[in-house]
């Protein structure tokens, strides 16, 4: 694709954890794809080669640190290393899925605070700027010392789901935890509907137990919304509480499908009748299901890259 950008100073670089979505936004921007390689030592060991000169450009690099988690965060490190040596005018770290947030506070002793450690690192290696989509908590970007962006994608679950006809009395939004009542409350805001909790515990890691729901579901269709969702247990225990105590249907919708485990059985096999996710982290075929739905982000990402590089205000994309 010819550069059609009207700056050569602005450059897009992709590392392998999600490939396809750099392109989509490279080609929303109007620029090819930075060349650089990314090969590995018989050991495992990364090796990365820029193979243009970026010397005093604004260097944007497109990278989720999700499976495998530590290898894509080890890739964008060197990666970042390797610009700073290479004289790039600042260095913008864009992380549609920011991995080892999920441990963002000492929630028992002796625990680490893995997404401080992660903004540490990055500063560290040489990030300016972090560009992130729903991060997990966010009081992580009180972890930086840099300029960080944190883009929401909730108005595009919520667009799809107005496109399906979904709208009114009839419909309610479900938090499946009290942790994600504002991203709710958000969706519901948008749509005009009420809100509902799921109140669960989780005995131990990836393990959750319904206990009762805060609010009315029944007869209404329902719309459960979470950031992440991993194996699945929780999202689809709330959805059969959910058909329990009267509702219609159930749907659901994230923004960083993880999907590791049992989750893809767990879905097709649960009662929600679709999953909406997004593309911040790339769905392998193996993990692709008749009743997934996954929709772009290229466009937000774009946009912000577009306005970072101009120098304009990034506000508008946060709502």
């Amino acid at each position: 694709m010819a550069n059609h950008y009207p700056n050569d100073k602005l450059k897009i670089f992709s590392l392998t954890a999600n490939e396809p979505l750099a392109k989509e936004v490279a080609e929303q921007v109007g620029l090819p794809l930075g060349k650089c390689s990314v090969k590995r030592f018989s050991d495992g060991e990364i090796q990365i080669n820029i193979e243009e000169s970026i010397r005093g450009c604004e260097v944007f690099v497109i990278q989720s640190t999700s499976n495998p988690v530590n290898d894509n965060l080890m890739e964008l490190l060197i990666m970042l290393d390797a610009l700073m040596r290479a004289s790039a005018r600042t260095i913008n770290v864009v992380m549609p899925y920011y991995g080892y947030a999920r441990q963002d506070r000492k929630a028992s002793s002796r625990e680490p605070i893995t997404a401080k450690l992660v903004a540490n690192l990055l500063e560290k290696a040489g990030a300016d700027r972090v560009i992130a989509v729903d991060l997990h908590a966010p009081q992580i970007q009180g972890f930086f010392d840099i300029p960080i962006d944190h883009l929401v994608a909730e108005p595009i679950l919520t667009e799809y789901f107005q496109s399906q006809g979904l709208v009114g009395d009839d419909l309610v939004i479900v938090s499946p935890d009290h942790g994600g009542v504002t991203r709710a409350r958000k969706m519901a805001d948008r749509m005009k509907a009420p809100i509902a909790i799921i109140d669960k515990r989780r005995p131990r890691p990836n393990v959750a137990e319904v206990m009762n729901i805060v609010g009315n579901v029944e007869g209404k269709t329902a719309i459960l919304i979470d950031d992440i969702i991993d194996t699945a247990g929780t999202i689809t225990i709330a959805a059969s509480a959910l058909i329990e105590s009267g509702a219609k249907e159930v749907y659901a919708c994230c923004s960083h499908p993880v999907l590791s485990g049992p989750a893809i059985e767990r879905i097709n096999n649960s009662k929600i009748k679709e999953l909406v996710i997004t593309n911040s982290i790339e769905l392998p075929e193996s993990k692709l299901s008749p009743k997934i739905k996954q929709l772009s982000i290229a466009p937000l990402l774009a946009s912000a890259i577009i306005r970072v590089f101009e120098k304009k205000s990034v506000s508008t994309l946060f709502d």
